[in-house]
């Protein structure tokens, strides 16, 4: 017997690795909606009053997962809003089953490649700062792909501008949410 769980699905949360387009896309499908637009780590920036990567240097990972989780659970409370979410993200289980809760979860993408063409002139991407920076690309891309697999929708950007990706994505949600009906 099948046991099927019912899903009240008034958000969109985008995950993905850094470079995919996640906040380019978000703010599209925002405003084509007419939603609230969230960027989880701007959030954690403003409240914290910290860069990510000043974050990670002066506490660690281990506390920037645990802002992240925080903030995570808040979301609940939140509808018609777009979610940005960080690359990391998604490695804790218990974030994709909150984000599951009240959104669609759509991952966007890329090829190890193209992510490194579009990052590879960003100063403030911590992970850039390798001798071997699209080696480091492959392996956590490698390592993060079955959390990124988890979301209800993979979407390939590869071929397409970031105002092709964002139509997907309200089709994808449209689908979603009127299916229910």
């Amino acid at each position: 017997m099948r046991v099927s769980v019912v899903r009240h699905i008034s958000n969109i949360a985008l995950i993905g690795f850094m470079g995919t387009g996640k906040s380019t896309v978000g703010r599209i499908v925002a405003e084509q909606l007419d939603y609230d637009y969230l960027d989880t780590d701007a959030l954690i920036e403003e409240r914290s009053g910290k860069k990510i990567s000043d974050i990670f240097a002066q506490n660690g990972e281990p506390a920037f997962r645990e802002l992240e989780a925080q903030l995570v659970e808040e979301l609940g409370a939140r509808t018609s809003t777009v979610i940005s979410t960080g690359g990391g993200l998604p490695t804790n289980p218990a974030n994709l089953v909150s984000l599951k809760k009240h959104s669609l979860v759509l991952c966007l993408w890329l090829s190890p490649e193209k992510i490194y063409e579009r990052v590879r002139d960003q100063s403030h991407r911590p992970l850039l700062h390798s001798p071997d920076p699209l080696g480091k690309i492959r392996a956590l891309l490698a390592a993060r792909e079955q959390f990124y697999r988890q979301a209800d929708v993979l979407i390939n950007g590869e071929l397409r501008s970031a105002r092709e990706v964002a139509m997907q994505v309200i089709s994808q949600f449209r689908l979603a949410t009127n299916s229910r009906r």
